[in-house]
């Protein structure tokens, strides 16, 4: 289903992913028919907001990383 159900961040979705997944097991006739529409949209906005604090979460380590590698340089006369 997704990729990164199986990390951290998909703990704080639990929920919302357990709901899915009792309304795919009403059967293929009401997942066929959009009866888990809904449920779908709830999962794919929780990941993705966790996604994106982890994705912030590099940007600041990226970033430190860069500003430590400058600093370095500017020590060396580089």
């Amino acid at each position: 289903m997704h990729p990164h159900l199986h990390t951290q961040n998909a703990m704080a979705c639990q929920e919302v992913i357990a709901a899915l997944e009792e309304c795919h097991a009403q059967g293929f006739m009401h997942k066929a028919a959009g009866g888990c529409n809904d449920a779908k949209i709830l999962v794919d906005k929780c990941l993705r907001q966790q996604r994106s604090k982890v994705q912030e979460g590099n940007r600041a380590a990226a970033k430190a990383k860069r500003d430590r590698i400058k600093e370095e340089q500017r020590a060396l006369g580089l």
